[in-house]
């Protein structure tokens, strides 16, 4: 469904991005994990275009992305779930959610009312379609998001540290819904510090460092018997023995 090709990505002088090679199936859950800076959330930018390659290639549904088809394929092709919500604070939830299924898939009112009230029940915030964001904690927000993510029916979500700008107490109820997810046939890839998630959840867990996938493999292999010497350093900082 994804496939980055020796992606490289400059900000000025910053080589953020080293040939980055990768890979992602169709319905796969593919968590990348690493140290802040390592290029992980550039990584997932560059795969809807927010952020352009400076250099390499990026294949979506066997597509290359360019400047003047990204609008038509992304929009088809997959949704994003950022760490701040984005959620339009002028608008109740309802029509947050439905907004992007009338404008960009000409769906009726009807129709996208009736996504959005499936996807909050998904969510569970059936309660809270008619509310405005800013009455809303933040795990309440984030979970709104995800569902209007959902309400794209798109076959691909990324999310880019989804519980990063969360307290504590609202983490779990965001992964939840993350989790429930998973077991649909939607492919995902998560940005995020939640080991636990990535050991539930992961098909594969991508290790990046200084702008280089440096390790990848299963959650098995990732957790319990790392190779790479800097993946060892920041599981044994990251993980309470």
């Amino acid at each position: 469904m994804i496939r980055l090709e020796n992606v490289n990505k400059y900000f000025g002088e910053l080589h953020v991005l080293k040939d980055v090679n990768l890979e992602v199936s169709e319905g796969e859950k593919l968590v990348i994990i690493g140290p802040s800076g390592s290029g992980k959330s550039t990584t997932v930018r560059c795969m809807n275009f927010l952020e352009t390659p400076t250099s390499g290639h990026v294949y979506i549904d066997g597509q290359e992305l360019t400047t003047r088809n990204k609008t038509r394929i992304v929009r088809d092709s997959m949704s994003m779930v950022f760490q701040q919500f984005n959620l339009y604070p002028h608008m109740s939830v309802l029509k947050n959610l439905t907004l992007a299924p009338m404008k960009l898939h000409h769906k009726s009112k009807a129709e996208a009312e009736q996504l959005a009230y499936h996807y909050l029940e998904v969510v569970g915030l059936t309660d809270k379609a008619h509310v405005y964001p800013t009455t809303l904690s933040g795990g309440q927000q984030q979970r709104i998001a995800i569902a209007r993510a959902l309400c794209a029916q798109t076959k691909i979500i990324l999310f880019d540290e989804p519980t990063s700008a969360l307290d504590p107490e609202t983490i779990q109820e965001v992964l939840d819904v993350m989790i429930k997810l998973a077991h649909e046939k939607i492919t995902m890839v998560v940005v995020t510090h939640e080991m636990g998630f990535a050991r539930e959840v992961a098909d594969r867990v991508v290790f990046m460092a200084d702008g280089q996938i440096l390790e990848e493999g299963t959650p098995e292999h990732f957790f319990e018997h790392p190779e790479n010497e800097r993946l060892k350093q920041f599981l044994g900082k990251i993980i309470r023995k």
